[in-house]
């Protein structure tokens, strides 16, 4: 199974589509996870989810904006739609009793 900071990653990246690459993720995550992210734990989780084979990376074109640098370019694959679907189902079936997903107020212990 996927850890947290996997998930909101490769779920960052699948809705960047085309524009998904290290310093848009993890702007990405700031503003909608509102938690801080290195730039050193975004590229080592995502050389780690490329090796288990559930995202591919690949170097874009060089840009002026970038100084001539190239962008590391992020796809999730078939495979890590899969696992980030999985993920995303057994969180809502752990949740479900919950009083914070339910609205009903917490059982005295």
């Amino acid at each position: 199974m996927l850890g947290e900071f996997e998930y909101v990653l490769m779920t960052v990246a699948a809705g960047l589509g085309e524009s998904a690459y290290g310093a848009a993720i993890r702007e990405e995550i700031e503003k909608v996870a509102g938690r801080s992210c290195s730039i050193g734990a975004l590229y080592t989780t995502i050389e780690r989810l490329e090796k288990k084979g559930l995202l591919k990376t690949w170097m874009g074109e060089a840009t002026a904006q970038r100084g001539g640098r190239a962008k590391r370019m992020v796809r999730m694959t078939p495979k890590g739609m899969r696992a980030a679907k999985e993920f995303y189902e057994a969180m809502m079936r752990v949740s479900r009793n919950a009083s914070w997903a339910t609205g009903k107020p917490e059982r005295a212990s």
